[in-house]
């Protein structure tokens, strides 16, 4: 019997479908292990898990949730996870955000943090974030509110009703 390193037809399906998959998910993806993680180990992650992704391809294709996996996977490929570090808000100009939130993102714990980033910084649904999380749509609602509390004490700042 002869065998062939050609490769087949369904290696180059498969390769296809996984390059299509990466293209769509890789920004949510990349976001959320960043919101999590910091830039710098949120790359990592995200390299890690599709390299995960691509040797289980087969499994993961057929999953309800496979960016929320792949998330969990990045998420646990950080074996010493360190405190995030957010970029400073820049001093030159005028500040488009706060120049106080860095730090005071970095005092939320990991799960109000990645909430917070993602549905107010990247207009993430609820029930998106819930899915990538693996939680129900009134817990992320429960750790934003909470988080937002925390943000605002921590920024001194108050809302007037």
């Amino acid at each position: 019997m002869r065998v062939s390193s050609e490769p087949t037809a369904s290696d180059s399906d498969k390769a296809a479908a996984f390059t299509r998959f990466v293209e769509s998910a890789e920004p949510r993806l990349r976001i959320a292990l960043a919101a999590s993680l910091g830039q710098e180990q949120g790359r990592d992650a995200v390299s890690e898990a599709f390299a995960w992704g691509w040797e289980h391809w087969d499994r993961l294709a057929a999953m309800e949730n496979p960016i929320g996996y792949l998330y969990r996977v990045g998420r646990s490929s950080i074996r010493d996870p360190k405190r995030p570090v957010f970029a400073p808000a820049p001093v030159s100009q005028q500040p488009r955000i706060e120049p106080g939130l860095p730090a005071a993102l970095k005092r939320l714990s990991e799960r109000q943090r990645v909430v917070v980033v993602l549905v107010h910084g990247f207009d993430w649904t609820h029930v998106e974030v819930a899915d990538l999380l693996g939680v129900n749509p009134p817990t992320v609602a429960t750790h934003l509110r909470r988080a937002l509390a925390k943000l605002r004490k921590s920024l001194k700042v108050s809302i007037d009703v």
